[in-house]
């Protein structure tokens, strides 16, 4: 089941980069939900898939039984989860704001709102 993971990460990756690498900002943007997606995915990856007991101490012993499922890959995710969507939102604010004031979700066509004096920025401070 782990290889399938490893590929469909991959993939997420793939996709991911693919979609960042273009020109057009909505495409920009579902790259970076998909980025994050992967991110998550590898991150439940590397923690195991297994069906393990909860790793709850019984009162009577001083060490779990057996093989207990790792609880920190899943905290991971839960927090990786809530810092994507936020992050994801905040960028789809700032590319629609860049819209309505440009005009355009083409990156190569936001480029003429830049300044066209190449004066050099302060050296000296």
């Amino acid at each position: 089941m782990e290889p399938v993971f490893a590929v469909l990460v991959a993939l997420f990756f793939g996709v991911g980069i693919y979609l960042i690498l273009s020109r057009h900002v909505i495409r920009i943007v579902l790259g970076i939900a998909i980025f994050g997606n992967a991110v998550n995915l590898l991150i439940f990856t590397s923690g195991r898939i297994t069906r393990a007991a909860v790793p709850i101490i019984p009162a009577h012993l001083d060490a779990l039984p057996g093989p207990a499922a790792n609880p920190l890959p899943q905290a991971l995710i839960l927090t990786a989860i809530v810092i994507s969507f936020s992050f994801f939102a905040f960028v789809l604010v700032l590319a629609y704001r860049a819209y309505q004031e440009i005009g355009v979700d083409d990156t190569m066509d936001m480029r003429i709102s830049e300044p066209t004096d190449d004066r050099l920025p302060p050296t000296g401070y």
